[in-house]
């Protein structure tokens, strides 16, 4: 038996383990991902759909001599990989090589149960098991810490997916932060933590399965979240930069520097102290009532006090805490500490009104809040994830107008080339022989007040043709809602599902039974979402999905563009809309048996200047501008789904 095989052999017996075939695109992935590792070189992998690019990269990261890292953007894709792709890969290599490496997932310390908390309370328990009668917060959370005490007893992961049903409030009475730990030497239950043991395999770990947060909040902000890694995977790459951001914005609100404030009174030395950041908390919220919502470009003289009130109240109120007694950790005292450094962390960025960052008011349920965010995050990740790892990205929509350098621009790699190397495997699939992409030239551009009589006329005539069997993608709930409405009274005989009727899954579980059914819905939809066969013959999408004109982040960016010489709308607008509609017609085709149309009731995907560039970054169906051929390949879908048939389009 060979104790170093190649990728090649460890993916054939990889991929007759689970009973595919061998796809060309496939090898040619995982043989690029061995060489870029064995180089030390970024690579881009652009993998159509079909192509099996799990394994593309997971078997040369298996066979590399040094820890590899694996980035997901969703909870859906680590799932697969830990429960299926990776079990799968590891079975079959058994066969060829002498000692299979070892594998491990690993979260944020909060999606994990804590046992000191489950044992003996959350400080802010409030009274929520005074009653705990069926389906109220304090039913779950006793089913969540019996849950967990199993967990324990057992020798499980304590990891929320696998957790009973739950809101997000019940979590919280069960998990910490990793502010709010008390920490492993202090902790009387480090030696069953979870979370702990859970660092403690991936340490021991070849591949370590984490999220796109972890690796930024590692490599980025420089907080140890994941053990030495010698290269990383990077899935669903073009999710990347919005999870860096993401991962890298702040919130303030004067509940919850009040709240704050509360929380630490019994702990201080001086109760004056908190006094002093309740009063800051109310001087914020009068400074916010005379602050427009929306991007705030200058910060203005009493905001600016509020922020340095709120600061430097926090920053008393940390140095004022008692010292504690005893040996004992006190998880009250701790939470309150970890609370009120990160209302003074915030404040204090949120004060500095730096150039590289965005804030903006937003308004909620819960009252004016302020928030913060990088403007690009493209230099932080050339020089603390690029400069420092190797990167392999992947993903099936990397391209933007033909081209890798969009997405490579974003994330701070040089446009030239240098340091990395862009391979595009295709697909599998015959897109010109499976799918029609059809844009609806003959309507008017899209306006402010939403879907007009026209739009929902075709939306109508469409469905019709194709019985059902319908995707709605909108960009906006409010189109979604007007759609759904319309449609079933046009047509009554058909059930219409619209998110928010029930939790996504459930609804996505209906449209699949039900071989009528239509689904309507807004930004989750559009990614993620596979529902092969004949459930969904056509994919509606309403208009381009360019970012509103007011979003504080988006608008931020082009202006940064414009400064430094380039086209805001062309490098920020037109790109994130490429990448939403690439992944939203991407929906349609998910296996090399699924037959269909992609409908895009936006005409300036044909007139517009930009519309080639959009138009370039879809998958390369067969095109076309005339309604009457659309609808007469949907009804012959229609004819032979019922008759139990595969049709061509």
């Amino acid at each position: 038996m060979p104790s170093r095989p190649g990728v090649t052999d460890v993916l054939g017996a990889a991929v007759a383990a689970v009973g595919g075939a061998e796809r060309p695109g496939q090898v040619a992935m995982a043989e690029a991902v061995a060489q870029a590792l064995a180089d030390e070189r970024h690579l881009l992998v652009q993998a159509g759909t079909g192509t099996g690019k799990s394994l593309g990269y997971l078997v040369p990261a298996l066979l590399h001599d040094k820890r590899v890292v694996v980035a997901t953007a969703t909870l859906n894709l680590q799932h697969q990989l830990v429960e299926r792709d990776i079990p799968a890969l590891k079975e079959a290599a058994r066969d060829t090589m002498s000692t299979v490496p070892h594998h491990a997932v690993l979260k944020g310390r909060a999606n994990y149960a804590c046992l000191h908390r489950v044992r003996q309370g959350a400080p802010d328990d409030q009274g929520v098991l005074v009653e705990v009668p069926e389906g109220s917060l304090g039913a779950e959370v006793v089913q969540l810490r019996e849950w967990a005490e199993e967990q324990a007893e057992g020798g499980h992961t304590g990891d929320r997916d696998g957790a009973p049903s739950h809101g997000e409030r019940a979590w919280r009475q069960v998990s910490v932060s990793s502010r709010e730990c008390l920490g492993a030497s202090r902790c009387e239950y480090a030696a069953e933590c979870f979370a702990e043991r859970a660092k403690e395999d991936a340490a021991n770990a070849h591949v370590v399965v984490t999220n796109h947060a972890m690796l930024a909040i590692d490599a980025i902000e420089g907080v140890p979240m994941l053990p030495e890694f010698d290269a990383v995977v990077v899935d669903e790459a073009h999710e990347l930069a919005a999870r860096v951001t993401q991962a890298s914005t702040d919130e303030l609100d004067p509940g919850l520097v009040e709240r704050a404030a509360r929380r630490a009174r019994p702990y201080l030395d001086d109760g004056g102290t908190a006094d002093d950041l309740g009063d800051a908390a109310d001087a914020l919220a009068d400074a916010l009532t005379h602050v427009q919502p929306g991007r705030i470009d200058a910060i203005d003289p009493a905001l600016a006090g509020a922020l340095a009130l709120v600061r430097d109240s926090a920053r008393a109120c940390f140095s004022n805490f008692t010292k504690e007694k005893g040996e004992e950790a006190d998880p009250g005292r701790q939470q309150a500490r970890s609370t009120i450094d990160d209302v003074r962390q915030v404040a204090e960025r949120m004060a500095a009104g730096r150039e590289t960052e965005v804030l903006w008011l937003g308004e909620g349920r819960s009252g004016l809040h302020l928030r913060i965010a990088p403007i690009d995050v493209s230099g932080a990740l050339r020089e603390k994830l690029f400069g420092e790892k190797t990167v392999v990205l992947t993903s099936a929509t990397l391209t933007l107008g033909g081209s890798f350098a969009p997405v490579a621009a974003s994330l701070g790699l040089d446009l030239k080339g240098s340091d990395w190397t862009g391979l595009d495997v295709g697909s599998p699939f015959d897109y010109q022989r499976q799918g029609i992409l059809y844009v609806a030239k003959h309507l008017p551009a899209p306006g402010r007040d939403g879907l007009e009589a026209e739009q929902l006329g075709e939306i109508t005539a469409l469905i019709k043709a194709a019985g059902g069997r319908t995707l709605g993608l909108f960009s906006s709930r409010r189109a979604a809602e007007r759609a759904a409405q319309y449609v079933r009274e046009s047509l009554p005989e058909l059930e219409i599902l619209c998110q928010g009727d029930a939790q996504l899954p459930e609804l996505a579980r209906r449209f699949a039974d039900e071989p009528s059914a239509c689904l309507f819905g807004t930004l989750s939809l559009w990614q993620g979402v596979d529902l092969p066969g004949d459930t969904c013959t056509l994919v509606l999408i309403d208009r381009i999905p360019f970012p509103r004109p007011d979003d504080p982040l988006s608008s931020a960016r082009q202006r940064l563009v414009e400064r430094r010489g380039g086209n805001g709308f062309m490098q920020v607008a037109a790109q994130h809309a490429a990448l939403l509609l690439a992944q939203g017609v991407g929906r349609l085709i998910r296996r090399s048996t699924d037959r269909g149309v992609v409908a895009i009731l936006d005409p300036r995907i044909a007139t517009a200047r930009y519309g080639g560039f959009l138009a370039s970054s879809l998958p390369p169906l067969w095109r076309t501008t005339d309604r009457q051929v659309v609808t007469a390949a949907l009804r012959r879908l229609d004819e032979s789904a019922k008759a139990g048939d595969p049709a061509a389009v």
